[in-house]
């Protein structure tokens, strides 16, 4: 291997540069500096001639390098003329010359109404496409669940009580803490406004229907999106990604009767019993808080908040919790099997399928929310 060697020489009005060693990749920073030196003597000459015939290592980077030269004198009106070049690596440089001649076309004007029909156009069948997936591992979950139900002896119990030591009992801790602090935040803030009007007392009412009815199980059920669902969605993601689902359907065993039916009926199961634990846990960190700021006795909180609440409010937010487990399992389920196969494609599906979850379980709240209205609960 050569050292690469550009020399020049000024002779009248022609500069005259000889072209030496390896004109190659490796040699890519020698080259540059080379060619820099050059260049400051290119305007005194009205032509340039390289000399190649020095040259006996060329690749597709020195080719590139002595068109690119070629090109800025002529561009600059001198005339540029390449000599000595073997006729092996003629061939080569020929390929250069069509390389980025036509300019690159011009950005479209596109009419801002057009585009954003295009993209409301294109949210809207992404929203379809999605909508259909959900559909889908609805159905396939409700076929595995009739034929476990036919035979239960398939079922995979051990699968199950794995699945519902880590979603429900590993969980307690965090949504403990989380609804405590809750419950005592709604308190506080009930407290400081009602006391303008001397109504503390009805701060209790406050934290009791609001807890049993909707934050306690809204909360807990988007904690368990963002901890479990995206769990269930990064482990059968990896799973696709290493070819494991297809491996469990090539021995003849069904992935969603194997991997995803259990996952599911945990969360449906695990969640009422979370939100139970949630609500009190709240409405302990509410009455704590009536307590210590704002001088309600434990004996009047209860009282309160035995005036104030019903089973109908208890009921309320048990309904909702089984169904919430079932959209969250069937979200974070359905994404992880759309995983492609790159760690890329992992991270987007996880993330959609925590955003999808926590959207999905608000809106089914609120709906939740409108019928129970209209049953007059």
């Amino acid at each position: 291997m050569g050292e690469a060697l550009l020399t020049h020489k000024l002779v009248g009005e022609r500069l005259e540069l000889a072209a030496g060693g390896s004109w190659t990749a490796p040699h890519a920073g020698d080259l540059e500096a080379a060619v820099e030196r050059v260049a400051g003597e290119a305007p005194k000459a009205k032509n340039v001639s390289i000399d190649m015939g020095g040259v006996h290592e060329f690749d597709t980077f020195g080719a590139w390098l002595l068109e690119r030269l070629t090109r800025h004198w002529t561009a600059a009106g001198r005339e540029a003329v390449v000599v000595g070049l073997p006729e092996h690596d003629l061939g080569l440089l020929e390929e250069m010359h069509g390389v980025n001649r036509e300019a690159p076309p011009k950005p479209e004007r596109v009419n801002p109404i057009v585009a954003s029909l295009a993209a409301f156009g294109r949210g809207g069948a992404a929203f379809g496409r999605n909508l259909l997936v959900f559909a889908e591992m609805l159905g396939a979950v409700g076929l595995a669940l009739g034929r476990v139900i036919m035979k239960p002896r398939d079922y995979r119990l051990t699968s199950t009580v794995h699945q519902l030591d880590r979603v429900a009992w590993q969980a307690v801790p965090i949504i403990l803490l989380i609804t405590f602090l809750i419950g005592a935040i709604i308190s506080q803030q009930g407290i400081f406004h009602f006391r303008k009007f001397g109504a503390e007392l009805y701060s209790v009412d406050l934290v009791g229907i609001l807890v049993l009815r909707e934050i306690g199980v809204l909360i807990v059920a988007i904690m368990v999106a963002g901890r479990s669902g995206s769990s269930y969605t990064a482990e059968l993601g990896s799973m696709k990604m290493r070819e494991e689902i297809d491996a469990l359907r090539t021995m003849g065993f069904d992935p969603v009767e194997v991997l995803i039916l259990p996952r599911i009926l945990v969360l449906v199961v695990a969640l009422p019993i979370l939100a139970f634990i949630g609500s009190m846990a709240a409405l302990y960190g509410g009455g704590l808080v009536a307590w210590l700021y704002g001088g309600l006795s434990p004996d009047i909180y209860i009282a309160r908040l035995t005036d104030a609440i019903s089973l109908t409010h208890f009921k309320v937010g048990m309904i909702k919790a089984p169904f919430m487990g079932l959209v969250i399992g069937i979200v974070a389920c359905a994404e992880g099997l759309r995983v492609k196969g790159s760690a890329e494609s992992l991270g987007i599906q996880t993330t959609n399928s925590v955003v999808e979850s926590i959207f999905l379980v608000i809106v089914l709240d609120g709906l939740f929310a409108i019928f129970f209205a209209s049953i007059g609960m």
